[in-house]
């Protein structure tokens, strides 16, 4: 039995306040590419404009070339369109489950964990399958105006009361973060968890990495599961290097033993 396993495992069963910091890798178990790494969307590319995916998906690009932006928020949004949570999704919502002060603080905007379950959920960078008007007060959803990415529209998609422009409720590159999830980050830096997890996740976003590093400073046991190196590897007390869903199932039923 892999003895990293086992210990994480051990750390898990003891632990009451756990963090779980995700991204794009642990998505790639339902067969989400990532947008970089390992089978990465866009790895080493850029889009067919000569733009790299950051600028193309900026906010800065969005006020210029909404289509241009929209063009790439449409691929996205087909990917996710019928594509489930996985195991790993649900394995952490399994333990929120039987441990209630378990925290999700993910960058990704495919809402899987909230559709796998989990509660304390902080989504930093928006929803996409969540639309509104960027001109009028209009709010709906990718499944009931867009059909969940499945309908033939004009880019970018018009608003039906103002002829605005609607686009998702995510955080576009260079875009400061809601208000509503900084505080809920601040919350976090004043928590004293037992246990981080960073999974899937490259931990470029400052934000992102920091609970990770911060919870390193104070001595509190932190692994990574992901496999590639990232900058969070040097940091992680326990590193796994494996697909998301198979390292957390094998962790959860070892912490229930």
């Amino acid at each position: 039995m892999n003895t990293i396993l086992e210990n994480v495992a051990n750390r898990l069963s003891q632990a009451e306040r756990i963090l779980f910091i995700t991204g794009a890798g642990l998505s790639a178990d339902s067969g989400l590419p990532t947008y970089r790494g390992i089978g990465g969307l866009y790895e080493d590319k850029t889009t067919a404009e000569g733009f790299s995916i950051e600028e193309a998906l900026s906010g800065s690009m969005f006020e210029a070339r909404p289509d241009l932006t929209w063009k790439y928020l449409w691929q996205i949004g087909a990917a996710l369109h019928d594509t489930p949570h996985n195991r790993g999704h649900e394995v952490i919502a399994d333990i929120e489950r039987h441990k209630p002060n378990t925290w999700v603080l993910t960058q990704n905007i495919d809402g899987f964990h909230r559709t796998a379950g989990s509660q304390n959920l902080v989504e930093i960078h928006g929803r996409a399958s969540e639309l509104y008007c960027t001109n009028y007060d209009y709010a709906t959803t990718a499944q009931d105006f867009l059909a969940d990415y499945g309908q033939e529209v004009s880019l970018p998609p018009i608003c039906p009361v103002c002829q605005g422009i609607i686009r998702p409720a995510v955080v576009l590159f260079g875009e400061t973060l809601p208000e509503r999830g900084l505080q809920k980050l601040y919350q976090f830096h004043d928590t004293d968890w037992d246990l981080v997890f960073a999974v899937g996740t490259s931990g470029l976003f400052p934000y992102i990495a920091q609970p990770l590093v911060q919870a390193q400073f104070k001595g509190i046991p932190t692994v990574e599961i992901n496999p590639s190196e990232t900058v969070l590897s040097s940091v992680a007390e326990y590193r796994i290097t494996s697909g998301a869903a198979v390292a957390l199932e094998q962790i959860w039923r070892l912490a229930q033993n």
